[in-house]
């Protein structure tokens, strides 16, 4: 895959997940994805092959009433993609510990995707 399918795949992704969009996301990810999530350093959630990824998926996406990712930039390197994602939500749940329902969430961080075979093969969220 070239950059600019890389990206168009990367924005396909987000589109989907902006718009809970469960078979949209799954439909780019390859069989064995690997997904990791890492706040303040410390890997909170991690997830290995498809069916985990889309379990993960359906349980974060009922913690919100919106979410929305907005790219900032595109870093490509020769194995994975890094993007710079402004994020902001509406909690529909309260989280353990924490922001209680209905609260507005906005963080800045970054996603890496790796690729294989044509789809996503890892996705790692750092905020």
């Amino acid at each position: 895959m070239n950059n600019e399918q890389k990206e168009t795949m990367i924005r396909a992704y987000i589109r989907y997940y902006n718009s809970f969009d469960m078979d949209g996301m799954v439909s780019l990810l390859h069989e064995e994805v690997r997904f990791r999530n890492v706040s303040n350093g410390e890997v909170t959630t991690e997830t290995a092959g498809v069916e985990a990824f889309r379990n993960l998926a359906e349980q974060s996406a009922a913690l919100f009433e919106s979410r929305c990712q907005k790219v900032l930039s595109f870093r490509f390197h020769e194995d994975q993609v890094e993007v710079e994602i402004d994020y902001e939500g509406t909690l529909a749940a309260d989280l353990p510990g924490g922001p209680k329902a209905g609260e507005f969430i906005k963080l800045r961080g970054f996603s890496r995707f790796a690729f294989k075979d044509g789809k996503i093969s890892a996705i790692e969220d750092r905020s």
